[in-house]
């Protein structure tokens, strides 16, 4: 019997451009490091192109996944019996939750290049978390799963 696969799982990878800056990053490092001679300014290429990339990296790797009754948003785990009903934000809506309607309280998982997001109110009356907003590209998959979820 195999386990069934998550409703939802989404990585919010960082967009191409970002690769092409750390490798601007390198240059600039091999740059620095030129009247050192050859070898330092491969080296400063090598690491900082591995330095940029790595940053680029761990920015890129948060991942959203419905799975086992919770939703899980980076580090956070919230319980699915936690949340209220998901709200898809087109691009405009988006915008505006993540700057003049945002509430300091409230969890997002913010990615800037990601026009779209969901967001859910935090039913909980003990979290103090109003809501959970999630950059996603598939904003009405990420819906569709945390109502099918909630109601499985």
């Amino acid at each position: 019997m195999q386990p069934s696969a998550p409703p939802f799982d989404e990585r919010l990878t960082a967009p191409r451009s970002w690769w092409f800056i750390a490798f601007g990053v390198g240059v600039a490092c091999a740059l620095m490091l030129l009247p050192l001679g050859t070898l330092p300014m491969l080296a400063g290429l090598v690491g900082g192109t591995a330095a940029a990339a790595l940053v680029v990296s761990g920015y890129g790797s948060a991942r959203i996944r419905v799975v086992a009754g919770s939703l899980v948003a980076g580090e956070a785990r919230i319980p699915l019996s936690a949340l209220g009903e998901p709200e898809v934000l087109d691009a405009e809506e988006a915008r505006a939750w993540r700057t003049h309607k945002a509430d300091a309280r409230a969890f997002m998982l913010l990615r800037g290049y990601v026009e779209t997001a969901v967001r859910v109110e935090v039913t909980d009356p003990e979290d103090p978390t109003p809501y959970v907003y999630l950059s996603t590209r598939d904003p009405r998959g990420l819906a569709a799963a945390l109502s099918g979820a909630r109601t499985a």
